[in-house]
């Protein structure tokens, strides 16, 4: 069972926090705690190490960390499994996913660091830029604070703290507390790699206070959250002047199925979309609009594939749905689908606990349009379907809701294709994929209240670095 000590150096642990099972609760390991003193030795590592240029890391030696820290991954391959899933609760063949993803990542960070380069600004065009030749080039923006969630406990830290290490930023990143052992571990192992131990500290906290105070300290130059939007747009608003940030949060991603959608292909898509990793994504399929002729089909098929989905103990390869990652996350999902059902929905399947943690695959047909699961981010494995006449009336429906993240068209109509991606309110358009596609070198970016700026690893590499301009005059010019 791992059991992390303190990742500040210079502070003293405040304390211990233990690491539960989502499953079944038992204890999986544990990390120490900072307080606000800890919190303040924290930032006083990073804006030292910041403010000291001449001991900045130089490119050839971030890379040789970056790929020592792959390599110790791909080591480490099964432990780092085996702590993802304990702790979040994600299936075995998703966790070996998640940590092939997780290096991938690490080495998409090398990547851009070896792509790295500025540009050249064109001057002698007229008379006031005259004799001068300018160029940029790349600088770490500054301390990076990084906040992240639950859902992907490796590979969301790979994504915040990989590209503050490849673009030269010190970074503090704190894990969400439920699933703060894999992010511990992976610091754990960049220090292993020959990161110096200032350069990246992972701090759980012993209250949300501390965690405020950490992003919204002056000192901080870029800020990474991924996370609730309730707590994500909280915590901007509260940003020193100057501090920059990116937030991802959720949505409630739309499919639009078309009557030309070829549904033998289509709906064990859709089912993977929204039952992937019980339905805790960020553009999870939870909102399906299939044409008037075909939304029952869709519904009784999508209920089908639900119905072979092994739900149970993450840890089983055989398991597909594991559990939700807290108890009262599993209730007010209940909650949520008899509210609808009492509405007026179609209990398809599903629609009951299996145990405290564990929720039955469920498919609604046609909720109100105004009901709690028709208008907020479900995170949990519920997939609605609503019928509907019109292509564009779809189009209306899927855009009625404040979140704008990823959707989905599925068709074998190119106009109808292109007509969709058109008119749906979304950073990306998938068609005849589901919602949830995402590889880490695109950019993820979610809009309205979904988020703010542009995920993905080269984009955070590009959002943690500043583009800083030389500008030589001369005579021979």
């Amino acid at each position: 069972m791992p059991d992390f000590k303190l990742m500040v150096p210079g502070a003293t642990a405040a304390g211990t926090v233990e690491v539960t099972s989502p499953y079944d609760g038992s204890v999986v390991g544990s990390v120490e705690t900072v307080d606000e003193r800890g919190a303040e030795q924290a930032l006083a590592n990073a804006a030292a190490l910041f403010a000291d240029r001449s001991a900045w890391l130089p490119a050839h030696e971030r890379i040789a960390i970056l790929e020592r820290t792959a390599a110790l991954m791909q080591e480490h391959f099964d432990e780092l499994v085996q702590i993802a899933l304990s702790e979040g609760g994600k299936p075995y063949n998703d966790s070996v996913v998640e940590v092939a993803r997780a290096i991938d990542g690490v080495k998409n960070c090398v990547e851009c660091v070896r792509a790295e380069r500025g540009s050249e600004i064109p001057m002698r065009l007229n008379p006031a830029s005259a004799h001068r030749l300018a160029m940029t080039h790349r600088e770490p923006i500054g301390p990076v604070m990084a906040v992240s969630a639950f859902n992907h406990p490796l590979n969301l830290i790979v994504h915040q703290v990989g590209p503050a290490v490849a673009s030269g930023c010190p970074v503090i990143v704190k894990p969400a507390t439920d699933t703060a052992l894999s992010c511990f571990r992976f610091v754990q192992l960049l220090r292993e790699a020959g990161l110096p131990e200032g350069w990246a500290q992972a701090v759980a906290v012993t209250n949300n206070d501390i965690a405020t105070d950490l992003v919204t300290d002056a000192r901080v130059a870029f800020f990474s959250f991924i996370g609730s939007a309730r707590v994500g747009w909280m915590l901007k608003s509260k940003l020193a002047p100057g501090t920059r940030c990116a937030l991802e949060h959720g949505g409630a991603a739309p499919a639009i199925v078309t009557a030309r959608a070829d549904l033998d292909a289509m709906l064990p898509l859709l089912a993977k979309g929204g039952f992937y990793h019980a339905g805790q994504v960020c553009v999870s399929v939870q909102r399906v609009f299939a044409h008037d002729s075909i939304a029952a089909a869709v519904a009784e098929g999508l209920a089908a594939q639900a119905g072979k989905l092994v739900v149970g103990d993450p840890a089983d390869p055989a398991t597909e749905v594991g559990p939700l990652i807290r108890h009262r996350e599993t209730d007010r999902v209940a909650q949520w689908v008899e509210e609808a059902v009492a509405a007026g929905a179609k209990l398809v399947c599903g629609g009951e606990k299996i145990s405290p943690a564990l929720y039955q695959p469920t498919v609604l047909l046609n909720p109100p349009r105004d009901s709690t699961i028709s208008r907020n981010e479900v995170f949990g494995p519920v997939v609605c379907v609503y019928s509907y006449d019109a292509l564009e009336a779809a189009i209306a429906e899927a855009n009625a809701v404040p979140y704008s993240f990823q959707a989905a068209v599925m068709t074998q109509d190119i106009d109808e294709a292109m007509q969709a991606y058109n008119g749906l309110n979304a950073s990306a358009v998938m068609v005849n994929d589901h919602t949830a596609f995402r590889v880490d070198w695109m950019p993820f970016a979610g809009l309205k209240e979904s988020g703010y700026g542009i995920g993905g690893i080269p984009y955070t590499y590009h959002d943690m670095q500043i583009e800083k301009m030389l500008v030589l005059k001369s005579s021979q010019l």
